[in-house]
């Protein structure tokens, strides 16, 4: 197959990227800054239709993922630019889609599993969770999440591409050992000794190995019966508490310090991002995916976990 990846220059983008191109299909990353890779890498703006759109013109699949990390204060200037650079990079994308002579058969979109309402006891899946939705007294910060949640999803619908099947990642957090990214992170906490529950540790964490990932892109791309939103997540979320003892458990650590609620804030200002990525109940189940047939190689977080530290370990000694 030809798969043209828009924003396939992160880290998520680039595990995709990875993983079609060792599989042997010609792989094409559209990206705002270029650079040297194993496969082609096509300059585009991420808003208006140039001429990285004779790439999608005779591709099979586009798998678009650009979009500016949430990781970050939510300042009115960041705000603006994560809105716009989802809702505008899938505008063009549909646009070129529209002007393509042999159109893709599947375009795969980028969402967020941010969309659904913070909740503590049902879990979320594509027919029964309350999209759009949070808590009466939630901060601000949680609100624009699903504004923007739910605006990536309109663009997405809004594009007229009736040759093409669309289908929206709702993804939960992908977990790779890549350098920078949330497993990253979360373990330096735990090497430092800082990995114990965030808040009363109840919110629940939605997660999804980064194998695990892109097994099921292909597996959407495989199944034209699947279309429309699909979760993109393990079957088993579990409580923040729960997530980073079994973390400290696969690195091999006892002990986490807590961090109490009203240290979060502080602390996640010096870090440069927001206290809703930690405290916001995310409980989301893929629905869709498993009543389709598919099957996770790592269903639960402990395998998923020791696993991950594994890896991180061997990449550390490479």
């Amino acid at each position: 197959m030809k798969v043209v990846i828009p924003g396939g220059s992160g880290q998520v983008g680039a595990i995709v990227a990875r993983h079609f191109h060792a599989g042997g299909h010609e792989v094409v990353v559209l990206s705002r800054s270029p650079a040297s890779a194993a496969w082609r890498v096509v300059p585009w703006d991420a808003v208006t239709v140039g001429p990285w759109a004779a790439e999608l013109d005779g591709a099979d699949v586009v798998i678009n993922l650009a979009g500016r990390s949430v990781n970050c204060r939510y300042t009115a200037a960041n705000r603006r630019a994560i809105l716009d650079s989802r809702v505008e990079s899938t505008r063009a994308v549909g646009r070129a889609i529209v002007r393509a002579a042999r159109p893709p058969r599947v375009w795969l979109q980028a969402g967020t599993a941010t969309i659904y309402a913070h909740s503590l006891d049902a879990p979320n899946d594509e027919d029964t969770g309350a999209v759009g939705g949070s808590e009466p007294d939630a901060p601000d910060t949680w609100k624009f999440s699903i504004d923007v949640a739910t605006a990536w999803e309109r663009a997405l619908a809004e594009a007229e591409t009736p040759g093409t099947r669309k289908v929206s990642l709702r993804a939960a957090m992908t977990m790779s050992p890549g350098h920078g990214g949330v497993f990253d992170v979360l373990l330096r906490l735990v090497r430092w000794g800082l990995g114990g529950r965030a808040g009363d540790g109840r919110q629940y964490v939605s997660w999804v190995h980064d194998r695990d990932f892109v097994r099921a892109v292909s597996w959407l791309i495989d199944h034209a019966d699947l279309a429309g939103p699909v979760n993109i997540c393990a079957p088993n979320p579990l409580p923040n508490a729960e997530f980073m003892r079994a973390l400290r458990g696969a690195w091999g650590v006892r002990f986490g310090l807590p961090a109490a609620r009203w240290m979060l804030e502080p602390g996640t200002w010096a870090l440069r991002t927001e206290t809703e990525l930690v405290l916001k109940s995310r409980r989301v189940v893929p629905g869709r995916l498993l009543r389709s047939g598919f099957a996770f190689d790592f269903p639960t977080w402990p395998e998923a976990a020791g696993d991950l530290c594994r890896r991180w370990r061997d990449r550390r000694a490479e």
